[in-house]
């Protein structure tokens, strides 16, 4: 099987994937200080609670944003699966165009996302992923990436407006019932959520128009429609709100992660020496 490993700011998603679906996914916080005895001591346990074993995990592939984490999960895949994981990066074959300025800039999340919604959905498309930063990433009807916009994330919006302003609480993110709030606390709910839900929805539509417009240049025709394929953890919640989400994929990441490693077999490297001699014992 194939072990997924999905570094964000936030968290890491450690997923399984048996060639034709997800069998088991675990999340942990990110922490720039965690070893990789202590992502083993966490993540064998739960596989062995869920009846994988570390020998069901043939090879591994990691993608992340965060560079600090990449050497403690490297160190985590061949010390403890005995296997030297495939790493998303620019080096691989992607199978899409990047036409971006400086595409060694762009994230491998980002990238990733819209590997996968193309692949999955076609297009033109949109995909919002609802992160640490909220990212709108544009691919054309060819699969090519065409660019995009970033945003702060929804939790580090709230995050400033309660440590800039000395009387306001931290509140959690939910829909309010209604954009007026009566009190403080659901004030700051009724701004956070419908405000931010207004700044997609201006994103979307204003990228739409471009995308639009580039397409009836390029081929003399009525700009196509595209789809608005949102994902991310806040992905259903402010789905709940909006009637531009044409999909709602929560797990794309890890997606573009399993077909990155697919197109790339031929790169996996070999398993190391304590894995052949296990294997042989």
């Amino acid at each position: 099987m194939l072990l997924v490993i999905d570094a964000g700011n936030t968290n890491i998603v450690f997923a399984l994937h048996d060639g034709k679906k997800w069998v088991g996914r675990w999340r942990i916080s990110t922490d720039d200080h965690r070893t990789a005895d202590e992502y083993a001591a966490w993540l064998l346990d739960l596989m062995e609670r869920a009846g994988f074993g570390v020998e069901s995990v043939q090879q591994a592939i990691i993608g992340t944003v965060v560079p600090v984490a990449l050497y403690e999960l490297r160190r985590f895949c061949r010390q403890w699966l005995h296997l030297d994981p495939l790493i998303a990066n620019g080096t691989l074959d992607w199978g899409v165009e990047v036409c971006v300025e400086s595409p060694d800039e762009l994230g491998a999340d980002r990238r990733l996302n819209g590997l996968a919604a193309h692949h999955l959905y076609g297009g033109p498309l949109i995909v919002v992923d609802f992160g640490t930063a909220t990212t709108f990433d544009v691919v054309d009807s060819a699969g090519r990436y065409l660019g995009g916009a970033i945003a702060p994330g929804v939790n580090l919006s709230m995050d400033a407006l309660h440590q800039a302003a000395a009387r306001l609480p931290r509140v959690s993110i939910g829909r309010p019932a209604a954009a007026i709030g009566r009190n403080t606390t659901t004030a700051m709910r009724a701004g956070l959520y419908w405000g931010y839900l207004g700044l997609v929805e201006g994103l979307i539509r204003q990228i739409g128009q471009e995308l639009s417009l580039e397409d009836e240049n390029s081929s003399g025709q009525s700009g196509r429609p595209f789809k608005v394929i949102a994902t991310g953890g806040l992905a259903p919640l402010f789905g709940e709100g909006t009637q531009l989400f044409d999909i709602i994929a929560p797990a794309l990441t890890l997606e573009g992660l399993q077909l990155l490693a697919r197109r790339n077999e031929n790169r996996f490297p070999a398993p190391l020496p304590s894995r052949t001699l296990q294997a042989n014992s």
